[in-house]
């Protein structure tokens, strides 16, 4: 994964607090999620460095959790030693914004607006992403929008999309449970591109847990490649 497109994720998903301690960043969460609220490697460490990182996390009252990524592979292994438990991998996809916004139409409707309606605020408290999530959201600096999809005269999927410099991140897609398998999501993707590309980005792009098998299928199916993975330590206890 690029340096810009970590930067892009940070941005456009930004923690409420962002601490330099040691050779480690340290976020606050505020519940926006595991990436907004792990600690990761900014510079070099020692394996007792360790212990400011946990200090600071338990300072804020989260758990102790790392977000690594292939170049942190000494990290992985030092807290696989104290017994972090290995959670949630994930892989980052990416597609020009302008190849996705080519997708052929579809007959469902797909509109961005921000800030976002109650009806989107439903759809997301009813997948889990409540108010502290939205928080994320709302604290984006630069362009941004929800994207409301609809088959008839339903609501039926959201997603949230931000621009960092040339790249757009698609964040929090939801498609209500009974409105399945009829190309919300793809259709959220495609109003996402060209939102995208009318915003000036050249580059969509999000993050998926490798678990979620079905949007990954998705995202492959509109060509979108795998650019990047990461994964999370969490310490045995406080998952």
């Amino acid at each position: 994964m690029t340096p810009a497109l970590m930067a892009a994720l940070a941005t456009t998903w930004p923690a409420a607090e962002v601490m330099r301690v040691g050779p480690w960043v340290v976020r606050r969460g505020l519940g926006g999620g595991k990436r907004v609220s792990a600690a990761s490697a900014v510079g070099p460490w020692r394996v007792d460095d360790i212990a400011i990182a946990e200090a600071a996390m338990a300072a804020l009252g989260q758990p102790h959790l790392f977000v690594l990524s292939a170049a942190d592979a000494g990290l992985d292994a030092a807290l696989a030693a104290r017994e972090y438990a290995l959670v949630d991998p994930v892989t980052t996809y990416a597609a020009g914004a302008a190849d996705l916004a080519a997708e052929p139409p579809s007959s469902l409707s797909c509109f961005a607006h921000w800030p976002g309606l109650r009806v989107t605020e439903t759809i997301w408290d009813e997948a889990g992403i409540g108010p502290a999530r939205r928080a994320m959201m709302a604290r984006a600096a630069g362009a941004k929008a929800v994207l409301l999809g609809r088959t008839g005269d339903r609501a039926a999927g959201v997603a949230f999309v931000a621009v960092a410099g040339s790249i757009a991140v698609v964040h929090a897609v939801e498609v209500l449970a009974d409105l399945r398998r009829l190309g919300v999501a793809r259709n959220l993707m495609r109003g996402a591109a060209v939102w995208a590309r009318d915003h000036g980005a050249d580059t969509l792009a999000l993050a998926v847990t490798d678990a979620n098998l079905p949007a990954r299928a998705l995202y492959a199916s509109l060509g979108m490649e795998a650019v990047g993975h990461y994964h999370y330590r969490v310490r045995q206890g406080d998952a």
